[in-house]
Parts: structure tokens; sequence; C-alpha cells
């Protein structure tokens, strides 16, 4: 399947293939790298997450990452097992052993264990919590930036938090997902999501923003998740004397909108340039959405 066009495409890399999986404070070749089959995490979904990226020896924003795993580990009552210290540390082992001080993307993944059974009660837990953090060389394909993205607006809704709280950055996805395969049905290559109320409110992977009349519009986020990269983006627009509107806006005001973006971990900002077949602005990436992204890079390595 093409992967070229995927907002989460990244450029091959064959280091890759040789990497060390880290798995409850073990160092294993990526090829074994293993979880049982009675894992919460592969039974239900049941665990939190966080992606990282690693630029010239830094950790982007590690501080905000902690707070938000360790605050969704706390609101579903899951034990990490580590101190903050120990998952820092955890992290940086997992880099040394690879060697990486530049341009790699980390997933750290943490679910409630392995159960005694296949069910919902998290009472049948048998002992600690999994920890997996898997590190890649992850460069965003630069045909993203250059050309900008696609979006398709799908059907399927982002939730609020007393249905499912996508604040948590929980392992389950599946709604996320069907709207991006919905998405890549349309020739899209991203899916952007209302809100129950039919505000607009991210994409499936990344958080979304508007450009109208040089101030940057996104969503207040009561019905998406907490975007690291969004918040990062907001504080140094706003550092930089710019305007931000955080709240609702609708479709209409996206297809009229002078330009738009996404923003996520891995790509930073990214332009898009289509919604629904409509042309943003003048079709290409604009000149408020590289500002933005040059603010914000600078900003982040600054911190």
């Amino acid at each position: 399947m093409d992967t070229t066009r995927s907002a989460q495409g990244y450029l091959d890399d064959p280091r890759n293939e040789q990497v060390l999986v880290y798995v409850n404070g073990t160092l294993v070749p990526r090829d074994q790298a293993r979880v049982s089959v009675l894992d919460s995490g592969f039974v239900l979904g049941d665990g939190v997450w966080e992606g990282l990226r690693l630029v010239q020896g830094r950790l982007i924003s590690l501080d905000a990452h902690l707070d938000r795993l360790f605050e969704g580990a706390r609101c579903i009552e899951l034990d990490i097992g580590l101190t903050r210290q120990q998952v820092v540390d955890a992290l940086h082992h997992t880099l040394a052993a690879n060697g990486m001080a530049d341009g790699a993307h980390l997933r750290l993944m943490v679910t409630r264990g392995i159960k005694k059974t296949v069910n919902q009660d998290p009472r049948f837990i048998l002992g600690a919590a999994t920890v997996v953090i898997v590190a890649e060389y992850k460069t965003p394909r630069p045909e993203s930036k250059q050309r900008g993205l696609s979006l398709f607006t799908s059907t399927f809704r982002t939730s609020g938090p007393d249905v499912f709280d996508l604040r948590l950055n929980s392992h389950s996805r599946l709604n996320l997902i069907q709207a991006l395969i919905q998405a890549i049905h349309a020739g899209a290559d991203e899916a952007l999501m209302l809100d129950p109320r039919g505000f607009v409110a991210s994409c499936n992977s990344t958080n979304f923003f508007i450009v109208r009349g040089g101030a940057l519009w996104t969503s207040s986020g009561g019905y998406s998740f907490k975007g690291i990269t969004q918040a990062n983006v907001i504080a140094a627009w706003r550092a930089a004397g710019g305007t931000v509107q955080e709240g609702d806006f609708t479709l209409a005001q996206v297809y009229s909108a002078d330009e738009a973006f996404c923003t996520g971990t891995l790509g930073g900002v990214t332009p898009v340039v289509k919604v629904d077949g409509r042309v943003i602005g003048a079709g290409v990436p604009g000149p408020v959405t590289q500002r933005a992204a040059a603010l914000y890079a600078q900003a982040v390595m600054a911190a």
C-alpha cells in the first residue's frame, strides 16, 4: 500500500531494521520484541502512550509529554511502575543503546499489563504494567511540506470527555482510524473531524489550524486530543505578538480561510492546501503557515 501521501509518512531508513526495542527494562532486537497475547494493550487497548521527537540530542517538550503520560495514567488508575525520572532514564537508555543523537522519533507505550484472562475488569491483572519504547529514525517526507496536505471531512465525529476523552492519549483509536480510512478512500491524505455539535475539532492524528486575517484559529480542545505541538505553536505565535483564536468554527469558515495547516510531533507544522476538494487560499503553502513553522522551530529549540 502506498504510504508516500500519508500525513504520518516518513523517509525509509535502513537503520531502523537494526534498532533495539525497550521491553520492560530489556533491550531486544526489533524483530524479537514481543508482548503477551493476554496483555491489556493487545486485548483492550488499555493503556497510554506518548510520541517524542529527538532533535540535536534533545527530546522536544519532554516535560509536557511526561505530564500528559502520568496524568493519563492516573485518570485510568494505571500504575506505570516507574518514577518520572526512571521513565526519562529509560528513554535515554534506549537512545544511547541505538546510538541515536538526532532525527529520531520515539513511541513510549504503557499498558496495564498481562491479564489472567481476557476481559475488561482491571482486577484480573497479574503483575506490573508493560512498558515499551520503540525508537526509530524518522524524517518527515519533504513533499508533504512542499505541496501541502489534502483533507477530507469524515462522517465519524470526535468524542467528548463524557464518552471517550481524547486528551487521555490512550491506545484506543478506532474511530480515528475509521475516519482516516474514509479519507484515504476519498483520495485525501488525512481526515478532518467534526465534534458532536458540528464544529471543527481536529484531524485524525494531528491538530488543525486555519488562518484568517493573519490570525490563527484552532479548536478549544473540548472534543480533541491535547496536542503538545499545537500548544507550542500557539505559545510561539502569541509570544511573537500574533493573535490566536481558540474556539468553535465551522467548515464554511475553513473553506473560506486564507491558509490552513496541521500540527503534530513528527511533522511539526504541515501545510494544508485542500479540504473536501476545495482549494484553501492560493492552493499552496502560505506565508503565515511558513512563519508559524519557523516560530515553532525556534521556540522548541530555545526551550
